[in-house]
């Protein structure tokens, strides 16, 4: 058991506060305590260390729901393009999404920068396909 600068003991306690830790440990003291449990995740309540819950740059949790997407078309060279923009790059597995948006598309795509382009027009059906997998998605320009 660790303890940080915090840890009532190690205020008020002339000996190292984690040889005095880890010995109310092995007595017993902490048994059933905060103290005592691990760290888990809020949402899947799993040890931090075995969580796989998307995380954003400063280590939160950045659910689906928390996302606002966007998902409009643009035509270039006389083809549409479905772009989806909105989604965190560091909380979504981008490379996976792209895989599965093209084998439900049937039609190719990149990832850019922050945003996903698939060929074609796929608009209505990529915003149902995310809303299903629980985004804020949302059909935008014409």
């Amino acid at each position: 058991m660790r303890c940080d600068d915090s840890c009532f003991l190690h205020l008020f306690s002339r000996i190292t506060c984690d040889s005095l830790c880890a010995k109310l440990s092995v007595m017993g003291l902490f048994d059933g305590t905060a103290l005592e449990r691990p760290v888990t995740c809020e949402v899947c309540d799993k040890a931090l260390t075995d969580c796989t819950c998307p995380r954003d740059a400063d280590g939160n949790v950045c659910l689906p729901k928390d996302q606002q997407v966007r998902v409009h078309r643009e035509k270039r060279k006389g083809k549409w393009n479905t772009v989806i923009t909105g989604l965190d790059p560091k909380a979504n597995d981008f490379k996976a999404m792209l895989k599965k948006l093209k084998n439900t598309c049937s039609a190719g795509g990149a990832v850019k920068d922050d945003h996903i382009e698939i060929q074609g027009d796929h608009r209505d059906r990529l915003v149902k396909m995310l809303i299903e997998q629980g985004f804020k998605a949302k059909a935008a320009g014409g």
